[in-house]
């Protein structure tokens, strides 16, 4: 009888020690109350939910005190109980969202999202009009002065250049860039550049009103040609051989683009196209929402360096909401009013929510006013542009 109570005893003993409120923090607490506020964004709200969704369920899974060894695995450890490493390959009984951090570590995810980006994208509205790629370049000086300032506040060049992507307003150019300079701020950054592309209207639409005036709002920009079969076959043929053979280190997000685009204007691979579009596309968003929100651990997103890449990632996405607006200002003069600067505003890289700004901002002081393919050359050319962008932050830091 009593070696039973002892073994009893024993068993709740290691019953209680397992409990996970005998082994969460106040960061663990606090980072689900997070998870909770970013639930309400996408679900009330609907702040970008197809991602913001997976990421905020993801942080919540993970902070659950005790869930981390089951759902992660547990990092090995010396016969005192010290860490001996936390290197991703290093984990031991490894679960399931180790597997699912792979397409992350790996980068195997972002250039498959652009794949399906691509297969959505028409970029009949940049092909007839080349000069809207003027305005995508220039809603990347976010990302160069993100960078400076990076810099200046103590993050190594490594480390700006990573931060300094959330300012193209692209998830997945902002993850692949972090997975390879700086691994350890892939949650910051990731977290950072999908909330910001989720309140774009609220952060661009007092921009676009304060930037432009009230006549400048009103121009009705003429139709867009009709663009050819052949032009759009040919486009990311074109592009994809030009940026490659100068910007070896953009191929893979590019590359990956041009492939979608091409399986999409082609006519011949329908069920690809679909597939990359839909099946494909919804699978790894899921995928990569929960490995990066799985990432967002207490210990490691509460810290000054977290509410510092924050801070700067709004900063970048403002600069380069206002580079766009810019450029499309100065074209607006050189056309003498061909050009609604509205449209500017689009240079970022959230496609399409971007050029809906744009329209929605035109239609409040001219409800006849339809800018949206006006908009979506600007909005693509800045997908292109971030991509690029990455390609110049890892061929100089890598």
């Amino acid at each position: 009888m009593q070696s039973l109570l002892v073994n009893f005893g024993e068993i709740f003993g290691n019953l209680y020690k397992d409990m996970g409120f005998v082994q969460g923090n106040w960061q663990n607490y606090v980072m689900l109350l997070i998870s909770f506020v970013l639930m309400y964004l996408a679900i009330v709200r609907k702040f970008e939910p197809m991602l913001l969704l997976p990421i905020s369920f993801g942080m919540f899974l993970i902070n659950i005190p005790g869930a981390e060894a089951v759902l992660w695995g547990e990092y090995p450890t010396d016969e005192a109980g010290n860490v001996l490493s936390e290197a991703y390959d290093d984990v031991i009984n490894r679960g399931l969202l180790w597997y699912l951090y792979f397409g992350v570590d790996k980068v195997i995810y972002p250039p498959l999202i652009f794949l399906g980006i691509g297969a959505m994208t028409d970029f009949g509205p940049l092909i007839a009009n080349p000069k809207s790629m003027l305005i995508g370049a220039g809603a990347q000086l976010g990302i160069f002065i993100a960078f400076i300032l990076a810099s200046v506040l103590g993050f190594s060049a490594a480390a700006a250049a990573a931060i300094a992507i959330i300012g193209g307003a692209d998830g997945p150019t902002a993850i692949m860039v972090a997975s390879k300079l700086a691994p350890n701020l892939i949650p910051a950054i990731a977290i950072a550049a999908y909330s910001y592309m989720a309140l774009i209207p609220i952060i661009q639409k007092p921009l676009m009103r304060l930037l432009t005036t009230k006549k400048e709002r009103k121009i009705r920009m003429k139709p867009l040609r009709q663009v050819s079969k052949l032009e759009k076959i040919l486009f990311p043929l074109v592009v994809t051989l030009v940026v490659g053979i100068i910007l070896p280190q953009s191929i893979t997000l590019l590359g990956m683009l041009m492939l979608g685009n091409l399986f999409k204007e082609s006519g011949v691979v329908d069920r690809l196209s679909t597939q990359a579009q839909n099946g494909l596309m919804n699978t790894i968003t899921i995928f990569l929402g929960i490995a990066v929100g799985c990432k967002a651990k207490g210990e490691m997103f509460l810290s000054l360096d977290t509410l510092a890449i924050i801070g700067i990632g709004l900063f970048a996405f403002i600069v380069g909401t206002i580079g766009g607006l810019l450029v499309a200002k100065i074209m607006c003069k050189i056309t003498k009013g061909q050009i609604n600067p509205l449209i500017g505003s689009a240079g970022v890289s959230a496609v399409p929510m971007a050029a809906r700004i744009s329209e929605d901002v035109g239609r409040e002081y001219d409800p006849q006013n339809h800018l949206l393919m006006h908009a979506m050359g600007p909005n693509v050319a800045g997908v292109i542009g971030s991509a690029i962008a990455a390609g110049v932050m890892l061929a100089c830091f890598i």
